[in-house]
């Protein structure tokens, strides 16, 4: 009996199951597209205030100034580390957020600026700053 010898094909790819996942990912991203301009186009009643300053969350900026004999100022007001302590917890009681820009003197110790921090964080601030000038390169 004489034995057959087979030869195996030589291995492919099967395309079309390639192809149709192509053409389902380019439909489901052309219908994906299509949501988002029917979302924009929607008739859609929005609410109204009759103060705009209710909308807005109420942040209150303020700049310390850190100078080299360590008195400090809030906003031009000279204070002390003990009330600017008491402004700012004042201020968190009230519902606001408080920023803090902290502005050292250059020639002044760090050490000033690293105590305001530290009150700043102590009283509760969201965040805090550390204002710096970029030095000229000649």
């Amino acid at each position: 009996m004489p034995i057959k010898i087979s030869q195996d094909e030589s291995p492919s790819l099967n395309l079309t199951s390639m192809i149709d996942i192509v053409f389902l990912l380019i439909i489901f991203f052309m219908v994906g597209t299509q949501f988002t301009d029917v979302e924009h186009q929607m008739e859609l009643t929005v609410p109204q205030v009759d103060d705009a300053a209710a909308t807005e969350s109420l942040v209150q900026h303020h700049v310390v100034n850190v100078f080299t004999d360590a008195s400090i100022t809030i906003d031009g007001e000279l204070c002390d580390l003990g009330s600017l302590i008491s402004r700012f917890e004042q201020e968190k009681t009230d519902g606001n957020r408080v920023h803090v820009l902290i502005r050292g003197d250059a020639d002044g110790a760090f050490q000033n600026v690293a105590t305001v921090l530290s009150a700043c964080r102590k009283a509760g601030v969201d965040q805090m700053g550390v204002s710096v000038k970029l030095a000229q390169n000649n």
